[in-house]
């Protein structure tokens, strides 16, 4: 929905929906729901919930009302929305977070409004003399790796990683949202009324904060770092091709952790069976110089089969992380049509010289459509890929001469004296001696974009995820445009918005551009 779009006002109660409604219990108290981020609806759901229970809810605003509610809108975002309604400057109405709603709708009636539920608006806090204001949508905020929270952050990023292991989507992106809102700001947090006016912080999210700042950890945090079934969900979710849905059904078998996997009579298919094989390599952090390494590789495969194709390292690295879980590259030609058919060359050379340990490539299957893109069944693109663990050569990043000097010249009886720093080692069961494995296993990425879609392919796959799912958010919420890492469509005028570049993607949003290492939410 578009900003601060004048709705009509009503002087009196308001007109709609007497089907769905009872007699009013609590006539003191008059609700009206802003639509503006909640959607037209989840609005008319809630609204239609509210007078069930015997609430008042108008569908128009009036002078009326003395609850506004409002979903993820800061307290200074809804007083301009009521600024440009008649007379709504001056209400003297509750601005309340939907968490009062829903609460007062479990209990049957309206709930003691409490801080929590307020939304503050912007102000100078006197106390810390500071002033930060911080709008409502990642994609609108410069999120570099400075961040002054670490300690706030990592704790929400936690229980967000146990929210999303818990297929509890909503959930964890509550979490990671009010993340990215604790990333930006200029100083540390010591005292909850900093937090005063910000938009994001949920509840829930406040109050681990507040337990964090009064007494130097987060309960909820610490229970769930102990927690048996979080721990499993990271062991089991860590080996490649195991996702949550497959982890939550090993658990209930009894499985929790690698020996059980092992020992149990599961058949595992091909990726599961590489990512078990690889487990410990897969979970170490990669180094930008071992990123550095894979792509002078990616390049020499991929210009040896098709000449003046361009190859962009993409994801974390782009982003001006240091480590990654993995390694990402995004590959078009300047001619459009070139990059048909390049991927199963790439991964054949690449195969041929031995340097992949599984690989799995699917095809491109986007069509673009002239009614527009139809609703993705997922936030997955559908580019031509190949999923891979890729062998990295020590002497990649190491110098070859001393990794050869070392494997020729160490004798099988001493190899448990080879620094871990040089090499790998690896056990022969059957010798009970470890070998020398003078290389790694690492997650690779290839992605083939068409030229014509390479600046939405860049932009979505440099990250971060939350910054481009709210790219995404924005896009449709406030200029009524689908945006995906193939095109950005305009509903409004029913057409297609090219674009060559990152910024004219920003721009056609109304956005202003950010570097990728400004993308960091």
């Amino acid at each position: 929905m578009v900003p601060l779009k004048r709705r009509k006002v009503s002087s009196g109660a308001g007109s709609a929906g007497s089907a769905d409604r009872v007699p009013a219990k609590f006539p003191q108290v008059v609700l009206f729901l802003l639509e503006r981020k909640m959607g037209a609806s989840r609005r008319t759901f809630l609204s239609q919930l509210g007078r069930k229970k015997g609430f008042q809810v108008e569908e128009l605003f009036s002078e009326s009302v003395t609850h506004v509610i409002s979903e993820n809108n800061s307290g200074d975002e809804v007083r301009t929305w009521l600024n440009s309604q008649v007379g709504g400057g001056q209400t003297a109405a509750h601005l309340l977070d939907s968490s009062w709603y829903t609460e007062s709708m479990k209990a049957g009636h309206p709930v003691e409004i409490l801080d929590r539920h307020k939304l503050q608006e912007q102000q100078v806090n006197e106390s810390k003399d500071v002033e930060c204001i911080v709008p409502s949508y990642a994609c609108q905020r410069r999120t570099t790796l400075e961040n002054h929270n670490t300690v706030l952050t990592d704790a929400l990023s936690l229980l967000a990683e146990n929210a999303e292991l818990n297929d509890e989507e909503g959930r964890g992106v509550a979490f990671r949202r009010a993340t990215a809102v604790l990333k930006v700001l200029p100083k540390p947090v010591t005292d909850m009324t900093q937090l005063r006016g910000l938009p994001c912080l949920g509840g829930h999210s406040l109050r681990v904060i507040k337990d964090i700042l009064e007494n130097g950890a987060s309960s909820e945090v610490e229970f769930t770092k102990q927690s048996e079934r979080f721990k499993a969900l990271k062991v089991l979710t860590g080996i490649f091709g195991v996702g949550a849905k497959t982890a939550e059904r090993w658990i209930r078998e009894g499985i929790h952790s690698l020996h059980q996997l092992q020992d149990s009579a599961h058949t595992l298919n091909r990726a599961q069976k590489a990512g078990l094989e690889h487990y410990e390599d897969l979970n170490q952090p990669v180094t930008k110089a071992e990123g550095d390494a894979i792509r002078e590789v990616v390049e020499k495969a991929v210009v040896s089969v098709l000449p003046g194709a361009e190859i962009t390292l993409i994801g974390g690295f782009r982003r001006g992380k240091l480590t990654g879980h993995d390694v990402d590259f995004l590959i078009t030609h300047p001619e459009e049509g070139r990059e048909v058919g390049l991927m199963p060359k790439v991964v054949s050379w690449l195969e041929s010289k031995g340097f992949l340990l599984y690989q799995k490539t699917t095809g491109n299957s986007y069509l673009e459509s002239k009614d527009g893109p139809a609703r993705p069944s997922s936030n997955m693109d559908r580019f031509e890929r190949c999923f891979s663990i890729f062998k990295l050569p020590e002497d990649a990043k190491q110098g070859t001469q001393q990794i050869e000097t070392l494997s020729k010249n160490t004798p099988e009886h001493m190899c448990s004296l080879a620094g871990p720093s040089l090499v790998k080692v690896e056990v022969n069961e059957s010798t009970n001696c470890a070998k020398l494995k003078p290389w790694r296993a690492v997650r690779v990425d290839l992605v083939v974009a068409p030229f014509s879609q390479f600046a939405f392919a860049l932009l979505g796959w440099t990250g971060s995820k939350l910054f481009e799912r709210e790219l995404r958010r924005w896009a449709g919420h406030e200029k009524a445009m689908s945006l995906s890492s193939h095109a950005l469509y305009d509903n409004k005028q029913s057409k297609y918005l090219r674009a060559s570049s990152e910024e004219e993607i920003f721009a056609h949003l109304g956005l202003e551009y950010f570097p990728p290492s400004e993308r960091n939410a």
